[in-house]
């Protein structure tokens, strides 16, 4: 299977062998299941203190009054019980419960190159809503990283057909419809680009302000970064560093 590689002004330099992890078996069941693991491990667990609504020293006074058996305090009023003022919750959230999920080595590792093979299908690419009519996978070289202002980034980026994508990700940004606007979760961001370069020191901080834009290094990559919301084909951009760690990491499988 054959890449091409681009330069920074768009052109095609060279055109190489790609590495057998892009002709890797699509496997969503496998995607899926990692990535609800990955984002259920991340959960940070809660729950009510085990005396709420139990500080009372409240009994009930017993048949006979007319009143219902509830707990009460020596006033009279209703207390400790579900449904009386400060009372105790019925089924309150547990502090103890166990939120994280295991997964197999072998299913994490298949789904991350399943996911990473996704990335040069282009029918996956545009089921997901991406903006992108070019070949896949984008591989463009070193120079990119090396790159450290951000007009110099959407300018390489436009010249490789991925300036529409970046438009559609900056004007669907919104505010949230809900309670989240309230903790610290205001705006929704859809996903564009993700780039994955060897090294990533001068790129980040320059894409640093794109929206929708993520940049991670080929040993960081995993499923959460390829298949956002368990689904693959994110548009992925790899430089020429990245494409030969990814192909010597995964040479013997």
């Amino acid at each position: 299977m054959k890449g091409k590689v681009y330069g920074i002004d768009g052109s095609i330099i060279e055109e190489i062998d790609l590495p057998k992890i892009f002709e890797f078996e699509y496997r969503p069941d496998l995607i899926k299941k990692a990535f609800l693991v990955m984002r259920a491990n991340r959960r940070q667990p809660y729950g009510a203190k085990p005396t709420a609504g139990k500080d009372y020293v409240a009994e009930s006074f017993g048949p006979g009054r007319g009143m219902a058996r509830v707990p009460r305090l020596a006033s009279g009023r209703a207390a400790r019980a579900p449904g009386t003022y400060h009372g105790r919750r019925a089924h309150p959230p547990k502090a103890e419960k166990i939120w994280t999920r295991r997964i197999n080595k072998k299913e994490k590792l298949l789904a991350r190159l399943s996911a990473i093979a996704a990335t040069a299908n282009i029918d996956l690419v545009k089921q997901r809503g991406h903006r992108y009519e070019g070949e896949l996978p984008i591989i463009v070289e070193n120079k990119f990283e090396e790159l450290k202002k951000v007009k110099e980034v959407i300018a390489t980026l436009e010249k490789l057909g991925i300036g529409d994508d970046l438009k559609r990700a900056k004007e669907g940004k919104h505010i949230r419809a809900g309670k989240g606007k309230m903790r610290g979760r205001k705006y929704k961001v859809p996903k564009s680009l993700l780039i994955v370069a060897g090294n990533k020191e001068n790129i980040e901080k320059a894409a640093s302000n794109l929206v929708g834009v993520d940049v991670v290094t080929a040993d960081e990559i995993n499923v959460e970064h390829l298949a956002p919301g368990g689904h693959a084909g994110r548009l992925t951009l790899y430089t020429l560093n990245a494409i030969n760690i990814l192909g010597e990491k995964y040479e013997s499988i």
